[in-house]
């Protein structure tokens, strides 16, 4: 798997990787919650982050991982492509660039949530809505040091 840093021209695709991960580990969000979220996405959050690419051998992104400071803003992996050990990849990546980690994740996203408890995040905390003031509880974990 080639990861590669994100090019301007990725936004789209990955917008619409987002979206169908989404779809496939959010079940807490409704139609309006993932079209609210799509064009954030797409035109303001990956331009304004560091995004890294896992990319197949054909060039189709299989996931993406994007990073605000040491801060995991967003990972997420093509749904037919989940298991196969590219969100580890894309986290290793990111790992070697920063000294510390830090993520957080939705409270109803348990398999994300076990994601990062798995790799070695610790719990750090838990706000009652996410960063737009919904009612999305959000759970904030930092990587354990090595």
């Amino acid at each position: 798997m080639n990861i590669r840093p994100r090019v301007a021209t990725d936004d789209a695709a990955l917008a619409t990787l987002w979206e169908r991960s989404v779809r496939a580990t959010h079940d807490f969000l409704s139609e309006d919650d993932v079209q609210f979220f799509l064009p954030l996405v797409r035109d303001a959050y990956l331009p304004a982050l560091t995004v890294w690419v896992a990319q197949d051998p054909d060039s189709t992104p299989a996931g993406f991982i994007a990073t605000g400071d040491n801060i995991v803003q967003m990972l997420f992996i093509e749904p037919s492509q989940r298991g196969r050990g590219i969100g580890r990849q894309l986290l290793d990546h990111v790992k070697a660039l920063h000294t510390t980690l830090r993520v957080d994740v939705n409270e109803q996203n348990p398999q994300a949530h076990g994601f990062y408890l798995y790799y070695g995040f610790e719990q750090t905390g838990r706000s009652p809505t996410d960063g737009e003031g919904r009612p999305f509880p959000i759970i904030h974990l930092q990587l354990r040091p090595a």
